[in-house]
Order: C-alpha cells, then structure tokens, then sequence
C-alpha cells in the first residue's frame, strides 16, 4: 500500500490574505487536517470554502496524537498539519510528528507561507545576514536568565517570541544581562494595528505602557563575542601570564606559543625568543 503524505501548511499570521494558492488547495485535496486549535482552524477553512475533517493537535498532546496519525499516513491517508498562524514546528506542534514521519519513511512536504519572525527581521532594521532564532524563553526566572546569560556575547541578530504580559519583564531582565541593547518590537504583524517600535531598550521600555497583541522581539548582537573578549582579556595579561593560561589547559610548549603570537597578532619568533628556551 502507497503511504500519504504529511504537508505542513503556513497559515497566515494576520491577514487572511497572506495564504498561498498552494495552501488552499493541499487543505482542500487532504484526507485530514490536524489543527493546534481546530476552533480557530475552522474559521479559516470557512473563509475559504474548505470543508475537511479536523483533528486536535496542540502542544501538550503532541506526542500521543502523533501516534495516531502514523498510522493514518502509512495507510494511505494525506494529512496537512496546520498552527493557529505562520509555520507549524516554530514554536508551534509539528516537530514531534515531523521526526516520527521521517522515520517511517514517509514523505513531508513544506508548504511555504507566512512567518512572524522573518518578517519581523526584513523589516527591523537590524542585520539580517545573520541572526539566531531562539522563540519563547523559560516562564521560569533562573532558566530565562541562563539562556540569556548563554546569549549575551552573541553576534548575530537575536529574535525572540513574548507573550504581551511578559514583555516588560523580559526586557527590563534582558537589559540587565545585555545593557542598554539597540532592539525592535514587531506588534501585530499584518494587522490593522501592525507597529514597529526601535530604540534601546530603556527608550522602548518609556514607550510602552500596557503592551497588547502579538509580540516579535529582536535584539541587536554584541558587538564582541565571547572568543574576541576573552582575547583582549588575555591581551592584558604579561606574556608570562598568557603563557601560564595555556599552560594550565595542557597545551604542549609550541602549541602555547603560536596560540599566544595568533591573540597578539605578533610574529611567533618575539614569542620563541621568550619561552622557547625556558
């Protein structure tokens, strides 16, 4: 027997609008429609004069109901996986049965769309060569502070979801961890009151009062990593100091020496000359 296929339908994030013709007709020709919440699913199938059978399939019953659509799939049946908006597995179901799918060899289709955050970043202001996607941070105060601590020397754009009743806490807590960050908040992607708000983030906090609506945080990567900071350390040490770092981390004599002339960006030879008959 032919196994089905599993698409992953972007839905849009806002305006109905955003949907792709490709979408509309995999949720028209699909077996089943597995939504994270069929109430809010079922307003888009009406829109669009769908009419298929759904299936509940939010987060916290990810793992069993991927167990039940296995089967569906390797008997022939297509199912289309669908999140209340953008890409389902972004911070949203889809991963679990993603994986499940992959290893029973049956075949995952993407179906572009609508993603908050790529949108919130082509539009920010910041880099976009780079940029590191992290989603919704621990509801727990020390694991939201450790991530952040883990992030503080990174480089590259950082892009973050947040629930509006959280979002003062979290940049009042990443401004602590961070500093003063340049950051953008993208409100309300494609809505009516879609707003981008800029500035350092003492600027953004004066600016916001009761934050409403869907949120996408993006922060402004350190302009030093931890590598090159750790190196200017090392840079303010005496050569003998440099040299004993290294030391400590069981690197052969050589091996400490070119390492200390690559910090310095000095000719390896002012180091030999130094230490190699010591």
């Amino acid at each position: 027997m032919e196994k089905g296929n599993l698409y992953l339908v972007a839905t849009p994030i806002g305006n109905l609008e955003d949907i792709t013709f490709r979408a509309i007709n995999v949720l028209k020709e699909v077996d089943l429609i597995a939504a994270e919440d069929t109430r809010h699913t079922l307003k888009l199938l009406n829109h669009f004069e769908i009419s298929k059978p759904l299936i509940s399939y939010y987060k916290q019953i990810e793992k069993s109901k991927s167990d039940v659509l296995i089967p569906k799939l390797l008997s022939g049946k297509n199912i289309a996986i669908v999140s209340d908006a953008g890409a389902p597995g972004i911070s949203d179901p889809g991963e679990e049965i993603v994986k499940n799918a992959i290893k029973n060899g049956i075949r995952v289709i993407p179906i572009p769309g609508a993603c908050a955050f790529v949108n919130a970043l082509i539009a920010s202001g910041l880099d976009t060569k780079e940029f590191c996607f992290i989603g919704f941070l621990s509801a727990q105060k020390k694991e939201k502070k450790d991530k952040l601590e883990e992030l503080k020397y990174e480089t590259k754009t950082l892009i973050f979801y947040e629930a509006p009743h959280k979002l003062l806490g979290t940049l009042s807590t990443i401004c602590e961890i961070f500093g003063d960050r340049e950051v953008v908040l993208a409100r309300e992607l494609t809505k009516i009151h879609e707003e981008f708000i800029r500035g350092k983030i003492s600027e953004v906090l004066e600016k916001l009062q009761e934050p409403k609506g869907e949120f996408v945080l993006l922060v402004k990567g350190n302009d030093i990593s931890k590598q090159d900071l750790n190196i200017e350390n090392l840079n303010k040490m005496s050569l003998e100091e440099h040299y004993k770092y290294y030391e400590e981390k069981s690197l052969e004599k050589k091996e400490i020496i070119k390492q200390i002339a690559k910090d310095r960006k000095i000719n390896k030879n002012e180091v030999y000359k130094k230490f190699l008959n010591n």
